[in-house]
Protein backbone atom coordinates (compact mmCIF):
# COMPACT_ATOMS: atom_id res chain seq x y z
CA UNK A 1 0.00 0.00 0.00
CA UNK A 2 2.87 2.21 1.20
CA UNK A 3 4.43 1.55 -1.95
CA UNK A 4 1.65 2.29 -4.81
CA UNK A 5 0.96 5.66 -2.39
CA UNK A 6 4.31 6.69 -2.98
CA UNK A 7 4.70 5.85 -7.06
CA UNK A 8 1.05 7.58 -7.49
CA UNK A 9 2.44 10.70 -5.76
CA UNK A 10 5.34 10.76 -7.51
CA UNK A 11 4.17 10.11 -10.78
CA UNK A 12 1.97 13.36 -10.37
CA UNK A 13 4.96 15.09 -9.26
CA UNK A 14 7.27 13.89 -11.96
CA UNK A 15 4.05 14.92 -14.51
CA UNK A 16 4.13 18.43 -12.47
CA UNK A 17 7.17 19.10 -13.40
CA UNK A 18 7.07 18.69 -16.99
CA UNK A 19 4.05 20.96 -16.94
CA UNK A 20 5.52 24.16 -14.55
CA UNK A 21 3.69 26.38 -16.02
CA UNK A 22 0.89 25.16 -14.26
CA UNK A 23 2.28 25.76 -10.62
CA UNK A 24 3.58 28.91 -11.92
CA UNK A 25 0.44 29.95 -13.04
CA UNK A 26 -1.01 29.05 -9.16
CA UNK A 27 1.73 30.90 -7.42
CA UNK A 28 1.38 33.73 -10.10
CA UNK A 29 -1.78 34.21 -9.18
CA UNK A 30 -1.65 34.22 -5.19
CA UNK A 31 1.45 36.72 -5.33
CA UNK A 32 -0.55 39.35 -7.88
CA UNK A 33 -3.60 38.80 -5.31
CA UNK A 34 -1.63 39.30 -1.86
CA UNK A 35 0.39 41.97 -3.38
CA UNK A 36 -2.40 44.39 -4.98
CA UNK A 37 -4.01 45.21 -2.15
CA UNK A 38 -0.76 46.88 -0.44
CA UNK A 39 -0.48 48.92 -3.28
CA UNK A 40 -3.81 50.12 -3.37
CA UNK A 41 -4.45 50.31 0.03
CA UNK A 42 -1.19 52.60 1.06
CA UNK A 43 1.42 52.68 3.73
CA UNK A 44 -0.89 52.65 6.87
CA UNK A 45 1.24 50.01 8.85
CA UNK A 46 -1.27 49.26 11.00
CA UNK A 47 -4.11 49.49 8.36
CA UNK A 48 -1.84 46.68 6.68
CA UNK A 49 -1.18 44.96 9.40
CA UNK A 50 -5.53 44.57 10.27
CA UNK A 51 -6.13 43.16 7.21
CA UNK A 52 -2.86 41.09 6.05
CA UNK A 53 -4.50 37.76 7.54
CA UNK A 54 -7.79 37.88 5.69
CA UNK A 55 -6.30 38.93 2.52
CA UNK A 56 -3.60 36.41 2.22
CA UNK A 57 -6.04 33.36 3.62
CA UNK A 58 -8.62 34.55 0.71
CA UNK A 59 -5.58 34.45 -2.05
CA UNK A 60 -4.79 31.32 -0.54
CA UNK A 61 -7.78 29.75 -1.07
CA UNK A 62 -8.41 31.32 -4.56
CA UNK A 63 -5.44 29.87 -5.85
CA UNK A 64 -6.27 26.75 -4.46
CA UNK A 65 -9.20 26.79 -6.08
CA UNK A 66 -7.60 27.42 -9.71
CA UNK A 67 -5.52 24.57 -9.23
CA UNK A 68 -8.15 21.60 -7.96
CA UNK A 69 -9.88 21.03 -11.41
CA UNK A 70 -6.15 19.58 -12.51
CA UNK A 71 -6.13 17.16 -9.61
CA UNK A 72 -8.29 14.39 -11.80
CA UNK A 73 -8.35 16.47 -15.29
CA UNK A 74 -5.22 15.11 -17.13
CA UNK A 75 -5.61 11.40 -16.07
CA UNK A 76 -9.61 11.72 -17.41
CA UNK A 77 -8.46 13.11 -20.91
CA UNK A 78 -5.95 10.46 -21.44
CA UNK A 79 -7.88 7.76 -20.25
CA UNK A 80 -5.17 7.35 -18.03
CA UNK A 81 -8.19 7.46 -14.57
CA UNK A 82 -10.13 4.33 -16.01
CA UNK A 83 -7.53 2.43 -15.81
CA UNK A 84 -6.59 2.84 -12.85
CA UNK A 85 -10.71 2.40 -11.71
CA UNK A 86 -10.44 -1.12 -13.18
CA UNK A 87 -6.82 -2.09 -11.92
CA UNK A 88 -6.63 -4.68 -9.26
CA UNK A 89 -4.96 -1.89 -7.00
CA UNK A 90 -7.08 0.43 -4.52
CA UNK A 91 -8.49 3.35 -6.06
CA UNK A 92 -8.47 4.61 -2.31
CA UNK A 93 -4.74 4.43 -1.91
CA UNK A 94 -4.51 5.76 -5.37
CA UNK A 95 -6.67 8.83 -4.49
CA UNK A 96 -4.54 9.50 -1.77
CA UNK A 97 -1.35 9.52 -3.45
CA UNK A 98 -2.83 12.43 -5.87
CA UNK A 99 -4.20 14.37 -3.00
CA UNK A 100 -0.83 14.31 -1.55
CA UNK A 101 1.00 15.31 -4.64
CA UNK A 102 -1.52 17.67 -5.37
CA UNK A 103 -0.78 19.41 -1.99
CA UNK A 104 2.94 19.58 -2.74
CA UNK A 105 2.55 21.26 -6.33
CA UNK A 106 -0.27 23.85 -5.22
CA UNK A 107 -0.38 23.89 -1.39
CA UNK A 108 3.10 23.92 -0.31
CA UNK A 109 4.78 26.27 -2.43
CA UNK A 110 2.19 29.28 -1.66
CA UNK A 111 3.15 28.67 2.48
CA UNK A 112 7.03 28.55 1.46
CA UNK A 113 6.28 31.92 -0.34
CA UNK A 114 4.01 33.51 2.19
CA UNK A 115 6.80 34.96 4.42
CA UNK A 116 7.85 37.26 1.68
CA UNK A 117 4.66 38.90 0.45
CA UNK A 118 4.08 39.06 4.62
CA UNK A 119 6.51 41.61 4.47
CA UNK A 120 4.37 43.36 2.44
CA UNK A 121 2.19 43.83 5.29
CA UNK A 122 5.05 44.84 7.85
CA UNK A 123 3.77 41.78 9.83
CA UNK A 124 6.51 40.85 13.08
CA UNK A 125 8.36 37.73 12.25
CA UNK A 126 6.62 35.81 15.50
CA UNK A 127 3.64 36.71 13.34
CA UNK A 128 4.99 35.14 9.83
CA UNK A 129 5.60 32.38 12.14
CA UNK A 130 1.71 31.93 12.90
CA UNK A 131 0.69 32.39 9.14
CA UNK A 132 3.14 29.79 7.91
CA UNK A 133 2.20 27.54 10.65
CA UNK A 134 -1.79 28.62 9.66
CA UNK A 135 -1.25 27.68 6.18
CA UNK A 136 0.47 24.25 6.74
CA UNK A 137 -2.38 23.32 8.58
CA UNK A 138 -4.97 24.75 6.15
CA UNK A 139 -3.53 24.67 2.64
CA UNK A 140 -3.85 20.77 3.13
CA UNK A 141 -7.68 20.74 4.08
CA UNK A 142 -8.11 22.72 1.20
CA UNK A 143 -6.62 19.71 -1.31
CA UNK A 144 -8.70 17.23 0.19
CA UNK A 145 -11.72 19.01 -0.19
CA UNK A 146 -11.22 20.50 -3.43
CA UNK A 147 -10.34 16.69 -4.30
CA UNK A 148 -13.77 15.74 -3.59
CA UNK A 149 -15.75 18.33 -5.91
CA UNK A 150 -12.79 17.86 -8.71
CA UNK A 151 -14.22 13.88 -8.60
CA UNK A 152 -18.12 15.23 -7.78
CA UNK A 153 -17.49 17.39 -11.25
CA UNK A 154 -15.27 15.82 -12.85
CA UNK A 155 -16.25 15.55 -17.27
CA UNK A 156 -19.00 17.98 -16.26
CA UNK A 157 -19.52 21.27 -18.50
CA UNK A 158 -18.60 24.29 -17.14
CA UNK A 159 -16.94 22.50 -14.44
CA UNK A 160 -14.37 25.04 -12.92
CA UNK A 161 -17.20 26.92 -12.05
CA UNK A 162 -19.85 24.19 -10.79
CA UNK A 163 -16.71 23.10 -8.60
CA UNK A 164 -16.29 26.70 -6.49
CA UNK A 165 -19.81 26.40 -6.35
CA UNK A 166 -19.80 23.45 -4.22
CA UNK A 167 -16.48 23.79 -2.46
CA UNK A 168 -15.95 27.18 -1.44
CA UNK A 169 -18.71 26.80 1.17
CA UNK A 170 -17.31 24.04 2.76
CA UNK A 171 -13.79 26.10 2.95
CA UNK A 172 -15.04 28.63 5.35
CA UNK A 173 -14.22 27.03 8.89
CA UNK A 174 -10.95 26.93 6.91
CA UNK A 175 -10.68 30.55 6.40
CA UNK A 176 -12.25 31.68 9.67
CA UNK A 177 -9.38 29.74 11.95
CA UNK A 178 -6.90 30.09 9.39
CA UNK A 179 -7.02 33.80 9.53
CA UNK A 180 -8.27 34.17 12.89
CA UNK A 181 -5.22 32.38 14.00
CA UNK A 182 -3.13 35.45 13.30
CA UNK A 183 -5.73 38.25 14.21
CA UNK A 184 -5.63 36.33 17.36
CA UNK A 185 -1.60 36.59 18.10
CA UNK A 186 -1.89 39.71 17.05
CA UNK A 187 -4.70 40.77 20.25
CA UNK A 188 -2.16 38.93 22.32
CA UNK A 189 -4.60 36.21 22.66
CA UNK A 190 -3.94 31.92 23.32
CA UNK A 191 -4.20 30.59 19.61
CA UNK A 192 -4.34 26.76 21.06
CA UNK A 193 -7.42 26.28 20.21
CA UNK A 194 -6.96 27.61 16.84
CA UNK A 195 -4.34 24.74 15.75
CA UNK A 196 -6.03 22.12 17.91
CA UNK A 197 -9.36 22.97 15.53
CA UNK A 198 -7.26 23.56 11.96
CA UNK A 199 -5.11 19.78 12.96
CA UNK A 200 -8.87 18.05 13.82
CA UNK A 201 -10.71 19.46 10.17
CA UNK A 202 -6.97 18.17 8.71
CA UNK A 203 -7.28 14.60 10.72
CA UNK A 204 -10.67 14.18 9.57
CA UNK A 205 -10.76 15.31 6.14
CA UNK A 206 -7.66 13.10 5.44
CA UNK A 207 -9.92 9.66 6.39
CA UNK A 208 -13.00 11.14 4.64
CA UNK A 209 -11.89 12.61 1.95
CA UNK A 210 -10.60 10.02 -0.28
CA UNK A 211 -13.15 7.56 0.51
CA UNK A 212 -15.56 10.27 -0.69
CA UNK A 213 -13.72 11.00 -3.59
CA UNK A 214 -13.01 7.72 -4.74
CA UNK A 215 -16.76 6.92 -4.40
CA UNK A 216 -17.15 10.46 -7.05
CA UNK A 217 -14.80 8.86 -9.32
CA UNK A 218 -16.85 5.87 -9.40
CA UNK A 219 -20.04 7.43 -10.15
CA UNK A 220 -18.67 10.15 -12.28
CA UNK A 221 -17.04 7.53 -14.60
CA UNK A 222 -19.75 4.83 -14.73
Amino acid sequence: MLKLFMAVAGRDLQLAWRRRSDVLNTMIFFVLIVSLFPLGIGADKLLLQAIAPGIIWVAALLASMLAAPRLFASDYADGTLEQMLLSAEPLLVIVSGKILAHFLISGLPLVLISPLLALQFDLPANAIGVLVLSLLLGTPVLSLIGAMGAALTLGVRGSAVLLSLLVLPLTIPVLVFGSGALVAHGAGMDTTAYWYVLAGMLTALAVVSPVASSYGLRIMLD
